[in-house]
């Protein structure tokens, strides 16, 4: 029995003992420098950039009342929501002219490209930030000894920061597309039922696009903060640091000519 009680404790004190070591690498203070604080910016509104445009979904509805007295009032509720592939969303329309019968329609457009590119980003940009400050914080030494590492993260927030100004202004006006073709007004337009006589036709509830709109904000957010963190992902790379040295350089030799042209001068 002892041998197999010290067995499982050693067992259990390995994964420990390797937890604790990589914690002890790490260097929380990196946290209070701007490239710690806003890397871990970046990773909070990446979550909250694909979660607040890929968990939305919304509802649009009408009513449809028939002249004839034996048709009730048929309400229409359409549900969407991401991708936003709104021809593949489908509803009854009430047919006014036949006893129980109604026709399958579609709403109108494909605003899947500008919503999926959004959220792809931001689980790029989640990933890559939680990479990043693993990199940062445990294995600093290694990322201010090698100039490859530096280099590359510089290149790749300048990338991020372009791809999220595109992304932001591309998911915005396809949202307003979107809140064009979910419009109560656009539903009824798009019923042939309701341009005649046989039927009148009123708007439902208008769908609440205000977690969609947040997305839209926080993909802006992400913009800038990738395009601050530029500078301070530049400051570590060897680009910054030949700057100086020419500055430097160029100060005692501009000294040194100037105080050889005043001794020929005497």
């Amino acid at each position: 029995m002892s041998s197999t009680e010290s067995s499982s404790r050693t067992a259990d004190k390995s994964p420990r003992q390797q937890v604790d070591r990589l914690l002890e690498g790490v260097r929380w203070r990196r946290l209070e420098e701007p490239l710690g604080f806003i890397k871990v910016l970046q990773w909070l509104f990446a979550i909250f950039a694909f979660g607040s445009c890929g968990s939305y979904s919304g509802e649009t509805g009408a009513t449809v009342r028939c002249n004839n007295d034996a048709k009730d009032v048929s309400s229409i509720i359409v549900a969407f929501g991401y991708p936003f592939r709104l021809n593949r969303v489908q509803y009854e329309m009430p047919l006014c002219d036949e006893e129980s019968t109604s026709k399958t329609m579609h709403l109108m457009g494909d605003f899947s490209a500008p919503a999926e590119f959004f959220v792809t980003l931001g689980i790029f940009s989640f990933f890559y930030t939680m990479a990043a400050l693993v990199i940062y914080l445990r294995f600093h030494k290694l990322y201010t000894e090698n100039r490859r590492f530096p280099l590359v993260d510089f290149c790749v927030t300048v990338s991020f920061t372009f791809f999220w100004l595109v992304a932001a202004a591309a998911w915005g006006k396809g949202l307003t597309d979107v809140k064009g073709a979910t419009r109560p007004s656009s539903l009824t337009a798009a019923m042939s039922v309701c341009h005649g006589e046989e039927a009148v036709c009123s708007a439902g509830a208008t769908p609440s696009m205000g977690l969609a709109n947040i997305s839209v904000l926080f993909g802006f957010i992400n913009f800038f903060l990738w395009a601050g963190n530029c500078w301070f992902v530049f400051k570590e790379t060897p680009w910054h640091g030949q700057g100086q040295d020419q500055d430097q350089g160029q100060g005692p030799n501009q000294e040194s000519a100037a105080e050889q042209g005043a001794v020929e001068k005497q």
